[in-house]
């Protein structure tokens, strides 16, 4: 029965993260701390560090702490630091990986989500600054991104 607690933990994580995402995208990097994101959104090859790398760091923090208060029993916090760290891990392939090609790799990733995904942030980079943005989750799109695609899949 443990295991079923932990794997939902995990789960609702994970989940729960893309709303997490969604909120500090919107609010947080395109208010407070848009001096950290401002360099994502300027023409660049995206090869190279950028200020919005540091995401990376403030978000695994959470993690982190999980990992240390639930390491020593494998409590609840361990298992929601394994689903916080698997979003980043997924974030990093379709953010960095997918989208804005950091690396060579899932170039050639052509089905529905991955054509819906892509057109969403698209539509997120084509503002400059921070006002007037669309499109702030990750790893989910909204309905019109899917029938874009869908219309397109081969």
């Amino acid at each position: 029965m443990i295991w079923l607690i932990n794997i939902s933990a995990i789960l609702i994580a994970f989940i729960g993260m893309e709303a997490v995402a969604w909120l500090a995208h919107k609010y947080i990097m395109h208010g407070l701390l848009w001096n950290l994101h401002r360099d994502h959104h300027e023409p660049h090859d995206h090869k190279t560090f950028e200020k919005n790398d540091y995401f990376f760091v403030i978000f695994a923090f959470p993690a982190i702490v999980c990992f240390i208060v639930g390491f020593e029993d494998m409590s609840l916090p361990f298992w929601i630091g394994i689903g916080i760290t698997l979003y980043g891990a997924a974030y990093f392939f379709i953010h960095d990986l997918f989208i804005h090609q950091r690396l060579k790799v899932l170039r050639n990733a052509n089905s529905l989500y991955f054509r819906a995904i892509r057109k969403a942030h698209k539509v997120h980079h084509k503002h400059l600054g921070p006002e007037n943005g669309e499109c702030f989750g990750m790893l989910w799109a909204p309905k019109k991104y899917f029938r874009e695609a869908k219309k397109h899949v081969q």
